[in-house]
């Protein structure tokens, strides 16, 4: 599928134009220079013809933000990857030096560019724009990323521009697998690990991560959307709309997911936080992984991995039969196991038993050892079948569902998973009357 790279210096309305051609809010937008980091991927269409559109961060030099050299990788790479270059400018600021540092790497290029001029909001500015012709790429197309006037004009020069071989892909339908846990644990590293490529932006800074960045994986058997988050940090220390904004990105990919891998970092254990985002995968009924990184940082001993093992279980109990993988991201210690992992408890999740095979396991459990009776009342479950829900939930058919208490709905689901691999997997069990 062809690909059109937006680029251009800092808050020129690059990710407000990203949003728009995609037609949704997945670019983060604020004032702030420097909101966009990672290159960021949608698609869209026009006039029957379908490509993808990539955002990125502001291209600067010499300037206060620490991510300068590694956003200007991605930028590079950006150009590199695309058939089209949208050059964003803004009238209102007429041509600056780092658009002339930008202009001339674009000529260099040797790709299609079509030079775009924004914040063109009156007929004013309109005239204004005729000073970009300096720039030496063109005729400048004026637009208002924010109102979307004449961005019609501007999709009709990107198709034109177009490859005529560059067909629309079809959306497949794959797995979702996400990567969620605190700040600064590994999760952007894990993913440049596991593709093979400096995807993401990777420093010791907590936050560098602002978007949720979707990647198709399609290695070793295995086809997936990657995707990397934000860190979550608690609600009381998010104080910046930007990172309020990156939080909701970072939910909202949980709750869109298939499997969620949740890194922990070795050396600080199971954090309050950590909790909390497990807590929202439960909630969300999604597959868990946990992941802990930085296993090469944590001095071992006969039974160390085993006994940490078992101290994460008591962490995440009830819910504790969850695969825990250790890993060191840098030495790429089984972090291919991490991804077959994620695959497994994504098929675990979509299991479906048949109603004969799962009555002729359940039922004699229950008669060997049945409800306790409450008041003098006798429970009998009579009949059960799995529910054809998206996540695993089985109901069972009694004749006083009431008296059931937890302890037996919890009984029933050990039993349940002992039998089948639903390792990762929340259950549902649910008490009908017959």
């Amino acid at each position: 599928m062809a690909l059109v790279a937006i680029v251009g210096r800092p808050n020129v309305g690059k990710s407000t134009l990203f949003n728009r051609l995609v037609g949704m809010r997945k670019a983060i937008v604020d004032d702030t220079a420097g909101t966009t980091r990672d290159r960021h991927y949608g698609k869209t269409d026009w006039c029957g013809r379908e490509f993808s559109v990539i955002d990125t961060g502001g291209y600067s030099v010499n300037s206060d933000d620490i991510f300068e050299e590694e956003i200007r990788k991605q930028v590079l790479l950006a150009i590199d990857e695309a058939d089209v270059i949208l050059f964003l400018v803004e009238v209102s600021t007429g041509i600056t030096d780092l658009d002339m540092l930008m202009a001339d790497v674009l000529r260099r290029s040797s790709k299609k560019v079509i030079l775009v001029v924004n914040k063109v909001d009156n007929n004013e500015q309109l005239y204004a724009a005729h000073e970009f012709y300096g720039l030496g790429l063109g005729d400048p197309l004026c637009i208002s990323s924010m109102s979307g006037s004449g961005t019609g004009d501007l999709m009709d020069a990107v198709c034109a521009a177009l490859p005529e071989d560059a067909g629309a892909e079809e959306e497949a339908d794959l797995p979702k697998i996400t990567i969620v846990g605190r700040p600064n644990v590994g999760k952007s590293s894990l993913t440049n690990a596991l593709l093979g490529a400096e995807r993401n932006i990777v420093t010791p800074v907590a936050g560098t991560t602002r978007d949720s960045i979707h990647t198709r994986y399609n290695k070793y058997g295995m086809d997936f959307y990657l995707i990397d988050t934000a860190g979550l940090r608690k609600k009381g220390k998010v104080t910046e709309d930007l990172e309020f904004y990156s939080v909701m990105r970072s939910i909202r990919s949980i709750e869109s997911s298939d499997v969620c891998i949740l890194m922990l970092d070795a050396s600080q254990g199971v954090e309050s936080q950590d909790m909390n985002i497990f807590n929202l995968i439960v909630k969300n009924k999604k597959g868990c992984v946990v992941v802990v990184n930085k296993w090469d940082l944590v001095e071992k001993e006969t039974n160390t991995m085993k006994e940490y093992r078992e101290f994460v279980g008591k962490k995440l109990a009830p819910f504790n039969d969850i695969p825990v993988i250790f890993t060191s991201v840098p030495d790429k210690q089984r972090i291919l196991d991490v991804l077959q992992t994620a695959v497994r408890v994504y098929h675990s999740r979509r299991r479906r038993i048949p109603t004969s095979e799962f009555n002729d396991y359940i039922l004699p459990v229950v008669e060997e050892t049945p409800p306790p009776s409450t008041k003098g009342k006798y429970i009998r479950i009579k009949y059960a079948m799995q529910l054809p829900s998206p996540t695993p939930s089985f109901a069972f058919f009694v004749n006083l569902p009431q008296y059931i208490k937890e302890p037996y709905r919890r009984f029933l689901e050990n039993k349940i998973r002992a039998r089948w691999d639903f390792s990762g997997v929340p259950i549902q069990v649910f008490f009908r009357q017959k």
